[in-house]
């Protein structure tokens, strides 16, 4: 049985409305302008067929950053986790966090390291994973990723000073 302090959310990070609104919006717009060029004006049948599948690709992206956006990160004394149920690092897993301003992270985030690589995921505008690293952040506001990697780094000193 799992004590209660381990499934406590210790910090959320929610994407703002204004940013979602934005990032999804101009996405769509790129998209349904691109394919109206490409039938109002077509160029060649190869650079019209591109132009359908760039349009129809910043679709899927805009639909895909909707849907995962609408999702919550949670941090919990054992994992960080969306809303969904996906486990996106367990704290022990965790052996560094960066989050300076020439790190490769997320905009308004932070890149934790981990100690094994884990299956490729991304959650546009929220959260990614490759290998062994996790980026966390984007259209996330800054006050809210920064404390969550506040918690973290505290957990981590901790951690280590035992």
């Amino acid at each position: 049985m799992q004590d209660d302090s381990d499934t406590d959310v210790l910090a959320t990070i929610k994407a703002s409305a204004g940013r979602r609104f934005l990032g999804i919006g101009l996405l769509s717009v790129l998209g349904v302008l691109v394919i109206y060029v490409a039938i109002a004006s077509p160029p060649s049948f190869g650079w019209q067929i591109f132009l359908v599948a760039l349009g129809i690709t910043a679709l899927l992206v805009a639909d895909a950053m909707r849907r995962s956006t609408a999702h919550v990160l949670e941090l919990t004394r054992t994992e960080l986790r969306d809303s969904g149920g996906v486990v996106i690092a367990d704290v022990a897993e965790i052996t560094g966090i960066d989050r300076g301003a020439f790190a490769f992270k997320p905009s308004n985030g932070f890149l934790l390291r981990l100690k094994n690589t884990g299956p490729r995921n991304w959650r546009p505008g929220l959260w990614w994973r490759v290998g062994r690293r996790v980026g966390v952040g984007g259209m996330t506001p800054g006050r809210q990723t920064k404390y969550m990697a506040e918690i973290i780094a505290v957990m981590l000193a901790e951690r280590e000073a035992d």
